[in-house]
């Protein structure tokens, strides 16, 4: 039995659109020019919205790299509106959290990666600081700042259920 890999996936139903930020145009430049936020690791299933999207703004997109660290298949090739978009990738010299875009019209983009099974709240404030102007974070210094941060609140969520359980004993307990 043979199996095209390819036919198959191309058979696919079209994708959602794309969740994405920008940096507003005419800002300062900065490490990032915006966050992705796919809904799988399929890059095959997510890159045809996320063109879509970009090609209207920055002009044809025609590569994509990544570090394969997060996506377990990284295609050569995917097809895009008729055309082919060249995937690549670069385990060492790429951030694991960033997607690069080419265009030989307008240039290069870099965008911050956020997890498909991120929570929302988490996501938007990824979104959100990667399209800071002038951002000077890296795609992986953005995501540790939030694991940092998640890190934190669930510290502090913790705390204040164990104080509201009775789980702390006041300093003026069992005084008369």
């Amino acid at each position: 039995m043979t199996a095209t890999i390819d036919r198959i996936i191309s058979e696919r139903a079209p994708s959602l659109p794309a969740r994405l930020s920008f940096t507003p145009a005419g800002s300062p430049p900065g490490l990032l020019d915006g966050a992705w936020w796919p809904r799988s690791r399929d890059l095959f299933r997510e890159l045809p919205a996320l063109t879509k999207v970009l090609d209207a703004r920055w002009g044809r997109i025609t590569h994509v790299t990544v570090n394969p660290t997060h996506w377990p298949v990284v295609p050569r090739k995917v097809p895009v509106a008729g055309r082919t978009v060249h995937v690549g990738w670069f385990a060492e010299e790429q951030d694991p959290n960033k997607l690069i875009l080419l265009s030989y019209t307008a240039g290069r983009w870099d965008l911050l990666v956020i997890p498909p099974e991120s929570d929302p709240a988490a996501a938007a404030r990824l979104m959100s600081a990667a399209a800071t102007p002038g951002g000077l974070l890296t795609a992986s210094a953005l995501m540790a700042s939030e694991h940092t941060t998640h890190d934190a609140q669930e510290t502090l969520w913790r705390e204040e259920d164990w104080e509201t359980d009775g789980g702390a004993v006041s300093a003026n307990a069992g005084r008369a």
